[in-house]
């Protein structure tokens, strides 16, 4: 056979794989429209339960994409407003705090009246919180008081606000409690940051901060330390009469 015959045959073989290639490739996609085309077509429960699925399972990503989804296709009724506030929640989990705050806010805004809108008040003091933390500070065993108290504060804010507003809220006792540590918190930031004012010798600021822990945040373990401090900045600015007053104060709560 001439190699002119063969390549022919070669080329007619090959032309003909290609083709039956092209053919399965069709009916692949026929059978199997495009994830997108399939969404697009979704009743407003079934979104609803695929998000729901996809949030329980842990992949927030696709939680978010779908609620999204379906708070723009019917932006109305119970689905789109479970929608908003469980799309906070994903946001949260997916370590966007400041998304999920904004969620929960939006939410907050348009639904004052919903039966669950306390959670959302509860979902910021959450999600402000964990911008504290940091996956690095527990390798590194920081005290979360050394850390920025911008956001401690504005979850204890959060929290505060949910206990004024919803009082009988199933959330409000854990939001008391977290209310508790922050507090110890903010506390303990304050005494470091006298602390760095004494190994510099500025008493004067001293002697302001510790007075600030003691009048703010009482019968915190940090308003003990306070009192020391307030006694020792007294002693080194010679104004003993105010280091004694401190020091019956110390006494008194020990």
């Amino acid at each position: 056979m001439s190699y002119f015959l063969l390549n022919q045959k070669l080329s007619a073989k090959l032309l003909q794989t290609i083709v039956a290639i092209m053919v399965l490739l069709l009916s692949a996609c026929a059978a199997n429209p495009d994830k997108d085309d399939d969404i697009s077509k979704w009743s407003a429960e079934k979104l609803f339960e695929e998000a729901k699925t996809a949030l329980k399972a842990g992949d927030y990503e696709t939680a978010i994409e779908t609620y999204e989804t379906l708070e723009a296709k019917y932006p109305f009724g119970h689905y789109a407003e479970q929608a908003q506030l469980d799309t906070a929640y994903a946001y949260f989990k997916f370590d966007e705090p400041d998304t999920a705050i904004a969620s929960a806010d939006r939410f907050i805004k348009l639904h004052p009246r919903h039966n669950n809108v306390d959670y959302a008040y509860y979902l910021r003091g959450l999600a402000s919180a964990s911008k504290n933390d940091n996956p690095m500070s527990v390798i590194a065993e920081q005290d979360p008081s050394l850390r920025d108290p911008s956001s401690t504060q504005k979850s204890y804010n959060y929290f505060a606000v949910l206990i004024k507003k919803f009082p009988e809220s199933q959330y409000a006792p854990d939001a008391l409690k977290r209310m508790g540590y922050l507090r110890n918190d903010l506390a303990m930031h304050e005494i470091h940051v006298a602390n760095y004012y004494a190994n510099r010798g500025a008493y004067v600021a001293v002697a302001n901060r510790a007075k600030y822990v003691v009048s703010n945040f009482p019968r915190t373990p940090a308003s003990r330390l306070a009192l020391q401090l307030l006694v020792d900045a007294y002693k080194e600015l010679k104004l003993n009469d105010l280091a004694a007053d401190a020091q019956r104060v110390l006494q008194l709560n020990n």
